[in-house]
């Protein structure tokens, strides 16, 4: 069976200025993530724009997979939508460092959604943007309840600064 990430470029090589959309919804199986944040029993969606340019093709569009991630700083877990853009130029005889060559009538897009998923995938995820994290002294969550920690947790080195700014008249 034919991978649905492969199109037929015929028409789109032989008239510049045409275009073809690709809209599927393919089992992450097909991409082989290899990735263990991202989901295999769930489909990924591909929204492709295909369109021919003088001397090639220029593939536009978004892949969207579900993830799951633990957060940088609270450590949950929590499920994600990643979306990653695609943006490839291919052409017969490449004079752009930055294009594919075009080798046949026909252009497997595969790899070129797998790397856009996999490049979508934060570093450093956040289960929210305004995660307050865990206490840095007794490592509680603070996105449920204020620890009991002494808060303040002073440096000796910095004493001789402190008595200076204690000195300051307020609002210094």
């Amino acid at each position: 069976m034919a991978s649905p990430l492969v199109v037929n470029i015929l028409e789109l090589t032989r008239r510049p200025g045409t275009d073809k959309d690709l809209i599927v919804a393919i089992p992450a199986t097909i991409l082989s993530l290899d990735d263990p944040r991202l989901t295999d029993d769930q489909d990924v969606a591909v929204n492709i724009h295909l369109e021919s340019v003088s001397g090639g093709i220029v593939v536009t569009g978004t892949a969207v997979a579900g993830a799951q991630l633990s957060c940088r700083r609270c450590l949950t877990e929590f499920e994600m939508e990643v979306s990653g853009e695609i943006d490839e130029l291919y052409q017969r005889i490449p004079d752009n460092p930055d294009a594919t060559a075009l080798t046949s009538e026909q252009l497997d897009l595969t790899s070129v959604v797998r790397e856009g998923v996999l490049l979508a995938v934060p570093d450093a995820p956040l289960c929210r943007p305004d995660c307050p994290g865990l206490c840095p002294q007794c490592g509680a969550d603070l996105a449920t309840a204020p620890c009991g920690c002494n808060a303040v947790n002073k440096d000796d080195r910095w004493a001789a600064l402190d008595a200076l700014r204690d000195q300051l008249p307020p609002g210094q």
